[in-house]
């Protein structure tokens, strides 16, 4: 009997929508397990995968590339049969993976993976793969990574030499506890990125300090950017610091310029002498450390740039802050962590370590002998107060390290002021015309006889005088006749 009869229309176009969707479900079902078995056979060095009695359901073609094994003939084989040294039906009873496990296959050790396939917590398979099939590649790589590591390394170090500072902290050279104090300080600001201000005498190492906390910074392979602002004419410091478009004003360069924070991007920039920056350009570098962004002159574009702000300065912020010459929002902004230097005269037992720490540079940076120091000299080295704190000490000692002809650099080889200590300038200005002359006449004499080894004759005829005149100036002045032992 045909009950199709007895259907309505309705209840039969239902049935036809349902056998449809029927028909496309499972259309789709073989399109998916069509693509499976694409992507299956196209992994690279070979797949298989057993069940859990260790007999094989999926063979790919990668094995027939690699051993000219039929996928199809091996389905259905335990995997034993297949391979004879084989760990797969091992992995499918202990359910523990192994991955990156050598294996002897067609006599080529080849590095595996075998993982168990789990279903609802059970498992039901082991995917096996063949990473590398051959072990010999696999060290080939790993001498090219090693390789390549190295490059890294090396041009990395390259990197840093080109574009860091002259200036780490083994070149601050101290042993008072201000200056171990100030290092070990800077190094822990080193690892952040907040604004830094260093504050200080002239000469005392502002930018020896910012560079050292830029290279032990994370920045370090990144530029380090210094601008004197002092140094630059009012009307030009916005274009050096924020840069210019063409044509931004007459002799602008075509293409235009970029400036020292578009410069620092990633880096650090050091304002040096932040203290003369001009009063109206205090708003704009405020912004920039706010914002970390700018505009170049005559131009619209707005510029991002990431870095690191360090200051420094000779003067008093505070008291010019006070007397509206510098605006205390941007002093603030500056002045995160505070840094002051002190000078040389407060911290005097940084100067023997500093004087031989600079003697050793200049001789060897000039390929000259080395000299030593007598005792008389580092007294009056020690008694000075160095206005000029190391700069003034550095300079010095250049001068001195290229006139003096023996090996030993002695008191009176230091100018006058240095030799009298403290007071030397209020000193020196007391002292009368003849003691002045007789002083260098003193001076000179000594010099000449440790130049000529204390040869009388050598001396007088350097000096251009008699011996007779040399013997009566050294009895007048009491030079000794002869080289004394401890001299």
């Amino acid at each position: 009997m045909d009950n199709s009869k007895n259907l309505n229309p309705k209840s039969l176009e239902k049935k036809s929508i349902q056998c449809n969707q029927a028909d496309n479900k499972i259309l789709k079902m073989k399109e998916e397990l069509e693509m499976y078995k694409l992507i299956f056979n196209s992994i690279h060095n070979g797949c298989e995968v057993i069940d859990k009695k260790g007999y094989y359901t999926h063979f790919n073609e990668s094995y027939q590339k690699l051993f000219g094994l039929d996928p199809l003939v091996q389905i259905g084989k335990h995997c034993t049969d297949v391979w004879e040294n084989t760990r797969m039906h091992i992995v499918a009873e202990t359910e523990i993976a192994e991955f990156n496990q050598t294996q002897k296959m067609a006599g080529k050790e080849m590095l595996v993976h075998r993982i168990p396939i789990r279903k609802h917590g059970e498992v039901i398979g082991v995917f096996g793969q063949v990473l590398f099939k051959d072990v010999n590649e696999l060290k080939k790589i790993a001498r090219q990574l090693t390789l390549l590591e190295s490059k890294v390394a090396f041009y990395e170090k390259e990197l840093l030499d080109l574009r860091s500072t002259r200036y780490t902290f083994d070149s601050i050279v101290g042993v008072s506890k201000e200056i171990l104090q100030l290092k070990d300080e800077a190094l822990k600001a080193a690892a952040n990125n907040l604004s830094i201000l260093i504050t200080g005498e002239s000469g005392t190492g502002k930018e020896l300090f910012a560079q050292a906390i830029h290279h032990a910074s994370p920045r370090r392979l990144n530029p380090f950017v210094r601008i004197n602002c002092s140094a630059i004419p009012k009307d030009l410091i916005e274009a050096e610091l924020f840069g210019y478009e063409s044509g931004a004003f007459t002799g602008a360069r075509s293409g235009g310029k970029p400036g020292k924070f578009e410069l620092a991007h990633k880096g650090t920039i050091f304002l040096d002498e932040i203290g003369d920056l001009p009063l109206e350009m205090q708003p704009k570098i405020l912004r920039v450390l706010e914002e970390k962004e700018f505009e170049r002159v005559g131009g619209t574009s707005v510029y991002k740039t990431d870095f690191r702000l360090i200051a420094a300065t000779n003067k008093k912020l505070e008291k010019m802050v006070a007397d509206k010459q510098f605006r205390n929002d941007l002093y603030y902004r500056l002045n995160v962590i505070p840094f002051n230097i002190p000078p040389l005269r407060e911290r005097r037992d940084d100067l023997l370590p500093l004087s031989n720490h600079l003697i050793k540079k200049i001789t060897e940076e000039a390929s000259i002998p080395a000299k030593k120091i007598h005792p008389q000299t580092w007294e009056a080295i020690h008694g000075y107060d160095w206005p000029g704190n190391v700069r003034e000490l550095s300079n010095l000692l250049e001068r001195v390290l290229f006139s003096v002809e023996n090996d030993t650099i002695h008191h009176y080889d230091l100018p006058v002021h240095i030799r009298h200590g403290k007071n030397s300038v209020v000193e020196s200005k007391r002292l009368k015309l003849k003691e002045i002359r007789d002083k260098t006449d003193q001076d000179t004499i000594c010099h000449t006889l440790e130049r000529s080894g204390y040869n009388k004759v050598k001396a007088a005829k350097l000096l251009g005088i008699h011996r007779s005149v040399l013997y009566r100036k050294m009895k007048q002045y009491g030079i000794p006749l002869n080289r004394s032992p401890l001299s």
